[in-house]
């Protein structure tokens, strides 16, 4: 491994190990309501980024987005679907349900394939057909074991599969598009937070330094690790990459189990079995495809 891959490697791992502690991050701010550190994560994220981009002086993509009407509804459709993942999973984690936060991810790559399908049209291969149909089934067994879906977990798994959907189809850069997709939500946050201190329930003049230190950060915590992915994915093979992204859920997973000490009957331990079985049929398919692409001759 030369030097650029193990600094991408460190870049991705970094990203991926702050995404998977956040269930501690925003228990901190907990009883917070949801919607309150959502408005605080818009506001704070767009103006750090603002921030970043002065400093780095990288403003000349600014005025051709803002020409393009396609391109600014593009990106606050995806600031408005970020915004419902970002919401589902605060509500998830600060009620009590960060294992089932962590089973969203899991499933998001197998989501984000069937996207591929019924939007891109994608062939799979019969491997990624497999994985897939595993998948489904753990899902399906948890379903009808409890009564009802898990719910949170797809709306995390669909929310950011449509979110990648839709940033398929645009030109900007990671934090660039982050920009626009954030600036389309400024406004309505930073409106919702002086409603709710109007209403007599304190959101963004919040007592106390530490609370208050805590919701800034939100902005920094969001837009850092994905600068470091974005630094990632531009010095590592997206195999690599695929591989490391299974970090962030199984640390949340951990930290619901060990830490916050959610309940894990048998139903889901093996719900979940199923579902890592379907993690591994999709991973080393993958992989032993790479491997095939490499080895064909030219």
């Amino acid at each position: 491994m030369h030097d650029d891959e193990r600094r991408g490697m460190w870049f991705a791992i970094a990203c991926y190990t702050i995404w998977g502690a956040f269930p501690l991050y925003f228990r901190l701010l907990a009883p917070t309501p949801a919607l309150d550190i959502l408005g605080h994560r818009v506001v704070w994220s767009f103006t750090f980024l603002l921030i970043l981009l002065t400093v780095r002086r990288e403003w000349a993509w600014l005025a051709p987005a803002l020409r393009s009407p396609r391109t600014l509804a593009l990106y606050a459709a995806a600031g408005t679907v970020l915004a419902a993942n970002w919401y589902t999973y605060i509500w998830g984690v600060n009620a009590g349900f960060v294992i089932e936060t962590s089973l969203g991810y899991f499933i998001n790559p197998l989501i984000s394939v069937m996207m591929g399908v019924l939007f891109l049209r994608e062939r799979l291969r019969m491997g990624q057909w497999v994985a897939i149909a595993v998948a489904a089934s753990g899902v399906l067994y948890l379903t009808l074991r409890y009564g009802q879906a898990p719910w949170i977990a797809l709306t995390l798994a669909f929310t950011f599969g449509f979110y990648g959907l839709l940033k398929k189809h645009g030109t900007l850069h990671s934090m660039q598009g982050l920009t626009l997709e954030t600036g389309a939500l400024f406004l309505p946050a930073l409106a919702l937070l002086f409603y709710r201190d109007l209403s007599g329930h304190p959101s963004l003049f919040v007592s106390g330094w530490g609370k208050a230190f805590l919701l800034c950060s939100t902005g920094l915590a969001t837009v850092m690790p994905l600068v470091w992915f974005a630094s990632a994915a531009r010095l590592i093979p997206l195999s690599m990459l695929g591989i490391l992204q299974y970090i962030a859920p199984t640390l949340q997973f951990l930290v619901g189990l060990l830490i916050f000490h959610e309940p894990f009957d048998q139903t889901r331990l093996i719900g979940f079995a199923i579902i890592w079985v379907a993690l591994l049929i999709y991973s080393v398919e993958g992989l032993a495809h790479q491997h095939a692409l490499r080895e064909a001759p030219p």
